[in-house]
This record gives structure tokens, sequence and C-alpha cells, in this order.
């Protein structure tokens, strides 16, 4: 089959299929998943497919105005997986990324711990684990002195402001995914402000079950507690989930503080130079998906 198989970019249904595969996986996607990933970057969606053009593995190879890439939504059909197709898959993907990229522009990726070794292989490097927790929400969460904070409807923060704050905490500009994301249906987003500029902001969407944070980005655990507050109101009566990455401790101290329990997890790995970025600002990544 190895020989026979066609790698290709991905259609529009075809996300839609790899989406609901994610969802059988139990990855739990968001309800609009589909229709803002492809809106950030069509061209990211690989799919690999037989002869006669059977969906048979896809995954993401998204790219940032060049700048950084991130490889994500990696799922080969289980009938079709131990047999060397996802690793053909895998590697297409990384030199078709490299190939979007400019010399020298880093690729990250969120991996299953399982498969650490296999990713390192390909020259991938350790950088720290994100691990998603969950808290069931049943009250108003903990915020002791985050209730001072200001916290304000994000569409009331101008947008160039947003930009200019999640580049601190993401490799690269986003501005067409953040127009999508942070406008979606079935989600809530908020900014925190200080002194009349953001110090801080989190998205949170509706998904298959229950809700996820992501990002939440903020200047301290004052303002990252105070946006999760906020948040998880709206996750009301049911489950809530954050992946918090393990090398802000702060994060760290926030989920602990809000009861979270860990119920997966990821390494974080990149090809390339660590980007530069303000980690201790980073208490929720946005997604595993496209980083």
């Amino acid at each position: 089959m190895s020989n026979q198989l066609v790698i290709r970019n991905m259609t529009r249904p075809e996300l839609d299929e790899l989406v609901e595969w994610a969802a059988r996986e139990g990855w739990n996607p968001g309800l609009h998943d589909a229709e803002l990933f492809w809106a950030t970057d069509p061209a990211a969606f690989i799919a690999a497919a037989s002869r006669d053009g059977e969906l048979i593995g896809g995954g993401a190879i998204t790219s940032y105005h060049g700048e950084f890439g991130f490889m994500g939504f990696f799922i080969v059909r289980p009938e079709y997986r131990s047999q060397g197709l996802g690793n053909t898959l895998w590697h297409a993907r990384r030199e078709r990324l490299l190939a979007r990229l400019r010399p020298g522009a880093s690729i990250g990726m969120d991996g299953v711990f399982t498969m650490q070794d296999y990713y390192a292989k390909g020259g991938f490097v350790f950088s720290h684990r994100n691990l998603r927790f969950r808290a069931e929400i049943n009250e108003r969460p903990t915020t002791s002195q985050a209730d001072d904070q200001d916290i304000v409807p994000l569409a009331a923060v101008p947008f160039d402001q947003v930009v200019d704050y999640d580049r601190t905490c993401f490799p690269a500009s986003r501005a067409t995914f953040l127009s999508g994301w942070i406008a979606q249906a079935d989600a809530l987003a908020v900014g925190c402000r200080r002194d009349g500029r953001l110090s801080g902001y989190g998205v949170i969407r509706r998904c298959r079950e229950g809700c996820k944070i992501g990002p939440l980005f903020a200047d301290d655990a004052l303002a990252a507690n105070a946006l999760y507050a906020h948040l998880a109101e709206f996750a009301q009566g049911g489950p809530l989930f954050l992946d918090a990455p393990e090398n802000n401790p702060a994060a760290m101290a926030l989920v602990h503080q809000q009861g979270m329990t860990e119920v997966f997890g990821c390494a974080r790995m990149y090809l390339g130079p660590p980007p530069v970025i303000a980690h201790e600002r980073v208490f929720g990544v946005t997604t595993f998906e496209l980083g």
C-alpha cells in the first residue's frame, strides 16, 4: 500500500472527515474548528489517500507567514496503522512544511509522549510538556483578588493590540487566525486591562464535550486567574479543559488552585531553534492542532 499512497492537499470536506476522526480518538474538537482552521491556512491540510481516492490519513502543516510552522492533527485510520503509512505521511508533511517556510524558520509540534522518540529521530527536540487539565464547573471558580481586575469583552479592545499581545506569546504574528478565533460562534473572548493597556486575554469555545480555554495569555497570575474565572462561568454545568504548559510554574499553580485534574498531555518539541517568547505569560496554549 505504501507504494500506492498518494500524498496531496486535502479538500474541505476531507477536513470535516479528519475532525470526525479526531472526535472518535477522544481529541474533543471545538464545534467550529474545521472552518476556523481552514480559514487560517487552507494549504496546511495534507491527505494520504489510496489511488482510488480513499482517505487513509491526514494532518496539518500550518505556516504562519513563512516565519514559523506547526505540525499537528496527525491521524491515520486505525485499520491502516502499523503498515508504515503514517511514517510516509509524517515525513512527507515535514518536508512540505519546510518548503513553505523561510530558511532557518522553526517548526513546533505537540506529540503524544509515546511518540516522542519517533519525533526525535525526525529532528525534533523536546522543549516542555503541555498538560491537559479538566474541571467540572458547577459553581463560580475561585478568584480572590482577581475580582479587582478589569475584564472586558475582547471585541472592545483594538484588534491590533490583541495581535501585538499575542505575538509576545506565540512565535509569529497570526492575525488571520485570531480574527476568526476570537469572533467564533459558541465562544467567549475576554481581555484584561491595566492602566489602559491589555495585560492578557483568553478564549473559551464549546467542544464536543464541554468547553476548552485556549489561549490563556496573561502578564501574571492575578490577571490569568481573573480571566480564567470569567471564562469558566461560560462552561457552567459541564466539564472545562485547559492545556497548560509545565514550563510556567504560575500556570501549574493556577490549575491546582482551581482544583483541575490532569487527564492528558503532549510533548512540545521543535525542529530548529526554540522560539523566543514570553513563556511566563502562557497559562494555556491555543490548540494542539495549530499551535
